[in-house]
């Protein structure tokens, strides 16, 4: 197996509905571990190919203060229909944040946050 890069989301405790991704993204979920009162521990996705995990934050998860820091990561997904998905993805809730552009460096490229404060660029090489 090739290497390859799998995201793990933290979501807030006590979510149960993630549909978000399903509908907004057209994410398919391979499998779900629940905690006892049905929110999820852990969420297996994929897009297309591109597996990505949405976990619970926990006391064990350090994160630095983003309105400190401002966003660590931009989750990066190439697709072919980068203007139908940033659309769909707003559609399901997200808020846009950069509208579909082609830039003079070769990259069709949206940004849009999901519900949970993740950023997202949707792109694809055009040039």
């Amino acid at each position: 197996m090739a290497a390859h890069f799998a995201p793990e989301l933290y979501i807030p405790n006590g979510v149960k509905d993630i549909s978000f991704y399903t509908d907004g993204l057209g994410a398919e979920e391979l499998r779900r571990f629940s905690n006892d009162d049905g929110s999820i521990h852990v969420a297996e996705l994929v897009i297309d190919g591109a597996l990505f995990h949405l976990h619970e934050a926990t006391a064990m998860h350090v994160f630095s203060n983003p309105t400190e820091w401002g966003i660590q990561v931009i989750i990066g997904l190439f697709t072919d229909d980068v203007h139908g998905l940033v659309n769909r993805a707003v559609a399901a809730g997200a808020e846009l944040v950069t509208p579909v552009t082609d830039y003079d460096y070769g990259y069709r490229q949206g940004q849009f946050k999901d519900p949970f404060g993740h950023v997202w660029m949707i792109q694809k090489k055009i040039g």
